[in-house]
């Protein structure tokens, strides 16, 4: 895979010497969280600001996995990048590449995926910690926007595997709520209609419990362009339920 910088930031990093695999893989930062091991290798996570922008940049040694893409082994972040412009390709809204490449390097394999930081969005996991504090029309608006950014992946013919709040950002604009994924590496084509679907929208049901059931069938109206009260919006709960349950009794 080439070399990728995205045009609206090469004159950044430019200006400041990062415009290169070698720099960035070199450049000292502060890592956010600790890193992934396994795999034989690592993964971790850097903040950089440059200019009062903020980005990720996520770092990886012989941190591979397997596909039928590349069936002898890849960095996790190739594919995670392929899906990032497949989203984009597809006008699904999510997070947006700065840069990636991948070197190999005395025998290592070394991946590195720059991404523009979402610092005007909140993560739904942030939002749910403050559900009951927020206004009715507010909470109504994440949840129409949880639905209808569902819908658009499954429309688009795409299962995300990872349907968690904390993937999923959102903002308030005068003209409503936004809302955007990110963590893509586990996005897969959606092959099994109704089931794949129901198994990408549970996790979000689940860890969602904040949500009454009236906020459920509004995110499900949202996602099935059904009234709140319709009988599909019912056999649809239902059946979440269900998997709910037996999620929860394995």
């Amino acid at each position: 895979m080439s070399d990728f910088l995205a045009s609206a930031e090469a004159a950044l990093l430019e200006r400041h010497g990062l415009n290169s695999f070698e720099a960035l893989w070199a450049l000292q930062l502060d890592a956010v969280d600790e890193p992934n091991t396994g795999r034989g290798g690592w993964s971790r996570v850097y903040r950089l600001e440059l200019e009062g922008k903020g980005f990720y940049l996520k770092r990886q040694s012989d941190y591979l996995t397997r596909t039928l893409h590349s069936p002898f082994g890849e960095p996790t972040f190739a594919r995670e990048f392929r899906n990032i412009k497949r989203y984009q390709k597809l006008q699904i809204p999510a997070l947006q590449a700065v840069f990636y490449a991948e070197r190999r390097v005395d025998g290592e394999r070394r991946a590195i995926l720059m991404t523009r930081a979402l610092d005007d969005w909140s993560d739904l996991d942030h939002l749910l910690g403050q559900w009951p504090q927020l206004a009715l029309e507010q909470r109504q608006g994440i949840l129409r926007a949880c639905g209808e950014l569902a819908r658009t992946v499954h429309a688009a013919g795409q299962v995300h595997g990872c349907f968690y709040p904390k993937h999923i950002f959102l903002r308030e604009r005068s003209e409503g709520w936004q809302a955007q994924l990110i963590d893509l590496e586990k996005t897969r084509p959606l092959l099994l209609g109704q089931r794949d679907r129901l198994k990408d929208l549970e996790p979000l049901l689940r860890r969602a419990g904040a949500w009454s059931e009236s906020d459920v069938r509004l995110m499900l109206a949202a996602y099935l362009e059904q009234p709140a009260d319709s009988t599909l919006v019912d056999t649809w709960l239902q059946r979440l339920l269900h998997r709910r349950r037996e999620k929860e009794a394995r």
